[in-house]
């Protein structure tokens, strides 16, 4: 029975990294704020910073083609806990959605999708393409980063979440 179950995990293992070796499309089904202290980093990959507040989200998805760079993304309710902003994007006013392939890796590559509005509620979408992705992406991440206002620029403050790979 024992090798029965191993055999089985080993199998499994490989058939889920042969469907990420081989996939075209990363899905996340949920987008989630980062959760960190106020004024605390909470870096994701290299040169990637997180956000110095709190962030939390309603809702939100992903997908990217990893062939073609097809990019779509939304979130909802994306807002600061806590501060005097919270409840609020506070003065965040643009996002930008960002693919990392092989994050933390010598390999590691940001692909970002323009700058889209995030509105008062916290809700922004795009359709469009980040442009060529390398072959052999792993451990793909998506990431919403701060666009505007330009001083806080590139620091994450939401991330793809429950992720799954279609061919």
């Amino acid at each position: 029975m024992k090798r029965v179950l191993v055999s089985l995990c080993l199998l499994l293992a490989a058939s889920a990294s042969f469907a990420e070796d081989s996939a075209t499309t990363v899905r996340w089904q949920s987008i989630v704020g980062v959760i960190t202290a106020q004024n605390v980093n909470n870096p994701i990959a290299n040169g990637i910073n997180s956000g110095t507040f709190a962030w939390s989200t309603r809702g939100g998805g992903a997908k990217v083609n990893l062939e073609t760079g097809a990019t779509s993304f939304h979130v909802e309710g994306l807002v600061i806990n806590g501060t005097s902003f919270s409840g609020t994007p506070g003065p965040v006013t643009h996002i930008e959605g960002t693919l990392v392939c092989n994050p933390g890796s010598n390999g590691q590559s940001l692909h970002n999708t323009p700058a889209v509005r995030l509105d008062a509620q916290g809700n922004a979408q795009f359709t469009g393409n980040v442009g060529t992705v390398p072959g052999g992406c792993g451990n793909p991440l998506f990431l919403l980063r701060i666009f505007n206002p330009s001083g806080a620029r590139g620091l994450w403050i939401a991330t793809g979440a429950v992720r799954s790979f279609e061919l």
